[in-house]
């Protein structure tokens, strides 16, 4: 179980290429405060900094809804696996399930390195659901508030996403509700530092990560991950089987 937070957690971290590009708009428009040129000097500095710590609130708000609804996504994801998996002869299921997600991260890590285009494709699955939950979030604009950013955090974490659903594939194998919470909150944690910094610094940022190498070697440390993941699959599944006997 740790070690699938601890790999989703490198998947969000690692992913942030992919965060910035997508969800880069969205907490670049939480800026609300008109932009102030950097200045060349201390005075510029103090302008700047000035300008994140009035901003800062705001974005940790909308982070930290984004994140609650990727663990209560998580959540249901761990309760639908953890069902599958008191079923004996569902095990190979799992076991298929399990495969399938670390396969996902392989994927992944090359969507990001900038070959394939399968978890691209992923995204438009989700398009009915966002259409639904979309309207939602116009409630809370101008997020010009924590609360407001808050509210609209928590509706924009089900934005179709294939660096999402990627992660929730490794929920689906946690073995439980509480134990795909706890994946989802991991990611979501591991997304944090690069939306944030998107956000403050939006610039700087996306034109860091635009950076072919940096994509690339980001997307190659995901596949790996996908790999090992892989790898120690039949571990995973026996360690899920017993967490649940003992839950018994």
């Amino acid at each position: 179980m740790t070690e699938l937070a601890l790999s989703a957690f490198v998947v969000g971290l690692l992913g942030g290429v992919h965060c910035a590009a997508m969800c880069g708009g969205i907490v670049g428009a939480l800026n609300l405060s008109a932009r102030r040129p950097l200045l060349a000097g201390a005075g510029g500095a103090n302008v700047h900094a000035t300008v994140i710590a009035e901003q800062l609130p705001i974005h940790v708000a909308y982070s930290a809804g984004r994140i609650g609804s990727y663990g209560l996504a998580g959540a249901i994801a761990g309760a639908v696996g953890g069902t599958a998996a008191l079923v004996e002869t569902v095990l190979p299921i799992q076991l298929a399930l399990a495969l399938v997600a670390n396969a996902l991260v392989v994927l992944l890590g090359l969507y990001l390195a900038g070959a394939g285009t399968i978890v691209g494709r992923l995204e438009a699955l989700g398009g009915a659901l966002w259409r639904q939950v979309a309207p939602l979030g116009r409630r809370f604009l101008p997020a010009d508030t924590p609360a407001k950013a808050l509210g609209a955090g928590a509706v924009w974490g089900w934005l179709p996403c294939g660096l999402v659903y990627s992660a929730l594939a490794l929920a689906l194998v946690s073995g439980g509700a509480a134990q795909g919470a706890t994946v989802m909150l991991a990611f979501g944690m591991g997304t944090a530092p690069n939306l944030l910094a998107a956000g403050l610094a939006m610039d700087r940022v996306r034109e860091h990560l635009a950076r072919r190498r940096v994509r690339v070697a980001a997307g190659l440390m995901v596949a790996a991950l996908g790999i090992w993941g892989a790898l120690r699959t039949p571990g995973l599944v026996e360690q899920v089987r017993q967490g649940l006997a003992c839950l018994t």
